[in-house]
């Protein structure tokens, strides 16, 4: 008699199916509704194609639409091979290499025939027209398990340089699977895969740009062509896609930099900002709001030197995991000025010492707190700096204010007690609350753990992360209302991390504030305390931020709020734009009693007209218009025009000022105020 196979559902029910069946059949033997519904399975944990044989007695899930993050994967997958597949049925003897899944999309990389020329947008209308063609057809996606030999002997003799290439890399002896669409294309793949082509929305997908790549990331390489496109679970999804990337580009912090006058960045200081007064005017409010939180929860503010001897980052651990991305010199000597015609070049003595500008904060922190002698009474030690860091990014992976190489951190640590670490957290969590709210952001709190390559015994790995749990459940967070999820490998290589994912305007998400718990870099770096029973002991040295940096904080606000700042932010909250030259004094007058209530106000006098200077001025996203005509100087009013409002108002001016000064009080002063 034949062992029936039990498979164990998500409901608990076991269903018993013959040997050979595939989660196709399970789904099938429930309802004609799931089987249609149906796009892979996870069985045993391992996501696999409906049509894999079970290999034995098996917990099975089936994978709809409704799981969307393995639902959109399992798409992006499949579009990026129909891509291919496409190509190549339009432009016979391109080669293809690979094309992986993304965040939003896809892509796949690709070298078009030596007989014409690079592939460009131009091809991309018809690229689509074929993988649409192709989804229609319905083809089914067959998995098949093939040696290596005949592997690569298969990409050879087609001509595919690369894949044979890379199927050459693969080592002896192991599973290669391959994809079949239909019966007359496949491509190297581990899966899984959509039961058929015919899965896919051929609504739901759109080819977005072209861009360059090298074969394997390396420019001594061939260069490829690489086609991006964006796919997802049907057309509503792709519709509101395309009309978020409509919306970011509007709101594209570089581009309202520009028309707000905030900032700018040139080649001469690559990575690094220059602000403008109305920019680094929003950095000083942001700067005094995040001194007034600190103030106010115990925070002592230091400054630190930004060059430190390569031995200081040695023995912290910095050096070894991560010198690539900072930058370090020699100590300099002059060089004699032999013709005496310009400043000497300085030279490197053969025995120099090396210094390195620092890319954090901590090991100098550290060394505040090692001054003197520090007893259990006087822990917690809440350090804070507004810390500028210097990191080496690749060049390509700069990015406006969001990615730089020179930032400045609300940086902090906090030096306790094993005992204090739960209570120092939990509160880091309410001020952090307390400052995200002050902004409008909702927020996930995640927790990153321990990565593969880390310091520390596993021990304090344990104690560590469960603290940071404890924290947060204390503080009420660790629910679905703060999508509280835990992050496997992804803590710094001293510490795991809580991580707080701020939403914008929308939908996007941004990592912004982070607690580390770290036990690593006080051990490293010999930081004691005098306890109770007089011996000496470890602190534990709590890592926090909340904005993250100024500048990425800055470029964030600027997209979340489409440059239209809170009041209390903005550079320049209001213009006094009289509408004829006669009232010019009047307009002063204004001018003068919004300066005296600490309104940061500007006069526009100009001799032009009242439409020019509104659509100016909102395009400069300036709160509010006080447009004062003969009538309003008569009767002492002003006409309120505010950005965002079709309507303007008319009050008296002190009412007008009052309104304003109210309007332009931060949140935090505006909560002692109320």
């Amino acid at each position: 008699m034949t062992q029936l196979l039990k498979i164990s559902l998500p409901d608990g029910s076991v269903r018993e199916m013959e040997p050979g069946s595939s989660p196709a059949d399970v789904a099938a033997a429930i309802g004609p509704g799931l089987a249609k519904a149906a796009l892979a399975a996870r069985v045993d944990g391992e996501v696999r194609d409906l049509n894999r044989p079970f290999d034995g007695d098996a917990e099975l899930a089936l994978i709809t639409a409704r799981d969307e993050a393995d639902a959109l994967e399992l798409v992006r997958h499949d579009y990026a091979h129909l891509l291919a597949e496409a190509v190549q049925a339009l432009f016979p003897g391109t080669q293809i290499t690979f094309g992986p899944a993304t965040d939003d999309g896809f892509y796949y990389d690709v070298m078009a025939p030596a007989s014409r020329a690079p592939f460009s947008s131009e091809d991309l209308p018809a690229i689509e027209a074929k993988m649409r063609e192709l989804i229609k057809a319905d083809k089914p996606l067959r998995r098949e398990v093939w040696s290596r030999a005949d592997l690569i002997a298969k990409w050879e003799a087609d001509g595919e340089a690369f894949k044979a290439e890379w199927a050459k890399e693969l080592p002896e002896g192991e599973e290669l699977t391959v994809y079949w669409s239909g019966d007359d294309w496949l491509d190297m793949c581990r899966g899984p895969h959509l039961a058929s082509t015919g899965k896919l929305d051929p609504d739901a997908f759109k080819l977005t740009r072209i861009a360059g790549a090298y074969w394997r990331g390396d420019q001594s390489n061939p260069q490829l062509t690489r086609i991006y496109g964006t796919g997802w679970l049907n057309k509503k999804q792709l519709k509101q896609h395309l009309h978020n990337l409509e919306e970011a580009a509007k709101r594209d912090h570089r581009k309202l930099g520009r028309e707000m006058d905030l900032f700018h960045l040139q080649e001469e200081a690559h990575g690094s900002v220059f602000w403008h007064p109305k920019g680094y005017m929003i950095w000083r409010e942001l700067e005094a709001y995040m001194r007034r939180k600190m103030d106010a929860t115990g925070y002592r503010e230091i400054k630190t030197p930004q060059l430190m001897d390569v031995r200081q980052w040695e023995q912290s651990g910095h050096w070894g995991k991560y010198a690539e991305n900072m930058f370090a010199v020699p100590d300099m000597v002059p060089q004699v000025d032999e013709d005496g015609d310009g400043p000497a070049k300085p030279t490197v003595e053969k025995d120099a010492d090396w210094m390195a500008i620092k890319p954090m904060n901590c090991p100098a922190h550290v060394i505040v707190f090692k001054q003197g002698i520090t007893s259990y009474r006087d822990l917690p030690i809440r350090l804070g700096e507004m810390g500028c860091c210097h990191r080496n990014e690749p060049h390509g992976a700069l990015h406006g204010l969001m990615r730089v190489r020179q930032f400045t951190q609300d940086d902090a640590h906090i030096f306790c007690t094993e005992e204090q670490v739960v209570e120092e957290v939990r509160a880091f969590c309410e001020l952090a609350n307390s400052v995200y709210k002050d902004f409008g952001f909702t927020y996930h709190v995640k927790l990153a753990l321990r990565p593969e390559k880390r310091f520390g015994s596993e021990a304090d790995w344990d104690k560590a992360e469960q603290e940071l749990r404890d924290a947060v459940a204390e503080a009420g967070m660790a629910n679905e209302e703060f999508g509280w999820e835990e992050l496997p490998g992804e803590g710094a290589f001293y510490a795991p991390k809580l991580e707080w994912h701020l939403t914008d305007a929308i939908g996007r998400t941004w990592q912004v504030g982070t607690i580390q718990g770290d036990r690593v870099l006080p051990d490293r770096l010999d930081a004691t305390y005098v306890g109770e029973d007089g011996g000496r002991h470890r602190p534990v040295m709590l890592h926090r931020a909340i904005f993250g940096s100024y500048e990425r904080f800055i470029g964030i606000l600027i997209e979340h709020f489409a440059g239209r700042l809170p009041v209390w932010l903005a550079p320049v909250q209001a213009v006094v734009a009289p509408i004829v030259s006669d009232i010019d004094g009047y307009a002063s007058e204004v001018e003068a009693k919004l300066k005296a209530a600490g309104i940061r106000v500007e006069s526009d006098l100009r001799n032009e007209k009242i439409n020019y200077k509104v659509r100016e001025h909102s395009l400069a996203k300036v709160p509010h218009l006080f447009v004062v005509g003969k009538r309003e100087a008569e009767e002492g009013t002003v006409a309120i025009r505010t950005l965002g409002e079709k309507e303007q108002r008319v009050m008296p001016l002190d009412e007008a000022v009052a309104m304003l000064k109210q309007a332009a009080t931060p949140p935090d002063l505006a909560d002692q105020t109320a």
